[in-house]
């Protein structure tokens, strides 16, 4: 399992001065879109971004989606409990250049006492703040299962009752592509 850190270069909603604090809200409003731009050394010897900075940005935006339904810093410092990820599954479908501004929009998949399973989509976009359009498709996808992971006992624990209807209240249809697993290659004969 691994637990998610705060990240080097904060997530756009910790720019904000006690947003990490207050991001928490009541109801159904979508979570904020990721924007960040490959930076020169995030591309590989194949002269495109490395997959290691896929999860990098995904990460990033698990990060947001944990600060935006309670689970911040303050949270965590106080509860001892934090998300892990259990289990990802990426799919990279094109190549991304330095330099190309991302968009990475999260939807959660399901919730219930203990667990959350939720996707992130990243887009190339013309802006560093911009918003994909409806034809938009996406240059990598990550379908994530993360636990609520009670650090002190090292067993899972339940989320807080507000954190819990934070998620379930952002549950929406999962897209097409997820669910599915890496296909077989068959063994030599």
């Amino acid at each position: 399992m691994s637990a998610h850190q705060a990240p080097e270069a904060a997530p756009a909603t910790a720019s904000v001065p006690g947003a990490e604090e207050t991001a928490v809200t009541d109801g159904a409003a979508p979570l904020p879109a990721l924007h960040r731009t490959v930076r020169p050394e995030w591309i590989d010897y194949n002269g495109h971004m490395s997959e290691a900075f896929y999860v990098l940005v995904f990460g990033y935006a698990t990060d947001a989606m944990m600060i935006e339904t309670g689970l911040h810093a303050g949270y965590r410092e106080s509860t001892g409990c934090s998300l892990y990820t259990v289990e990802s599954h990426i799919r990279y479908l094109r190549d991304v250049p330095e330099g190309a501004h991302l968009t990475v929009r999260t939807r959660m998949l399901g919730a219930d006492a203990k667990k959350a399973r939720f996707c992130h989509e990243m887009y190339v976009g013309d802006a560093p703040d911009g918003t994909p359009g409806p034809d938009a498709s996406p240059v990598a996808t990550s379908e994530l299962l993360a636990l609520h992971v009670d650090r002190r006992l090292g067993r899972t624990a339940p989320f807080p009752d507000r954190v819990r209807a934070r998620l379930e209240a952002l549950v929406e249809p999962a897209p097409e592509w997820a669910g599915r697993s890496i296909a077989e290659v068959p063994a030599p004969r």
